[in-house]
């Protein structure tokens, strides 16, 4: 599994809020809001939203993902 891409320290930021938040449905939640943003037309915030839920995937796994130094 490749590691996602994380354009800014938001989106790191976002994901742990929706962590906190919502647990084990975070994920939910941020496919929830991409589509939303979808809706409206706002692909940035699109865009945002699916890179946060794929976050959220790698960050649930107990395991390290990679190469470890």
């Amino acid at each position: 599994m490749n590691p996602p891409y994380i354009g800014s320290r938001q989106a790191y930021e976002d994901a742990c809020k929706l962590l906190s938040h919502y647990g084990e449905t975070a994920g939910l939640e941020a496919s929830d809001r991409a589509e939303a943003a979808r809706a409206r037309g706002n692909h940035i915030h699109f865009c945002h939203w699916r890179q946060i839920e794929r976050l959220l995937v790698i960050l649930s796994i107990d395991q390290s993902i990679g190469t470890i130094h």
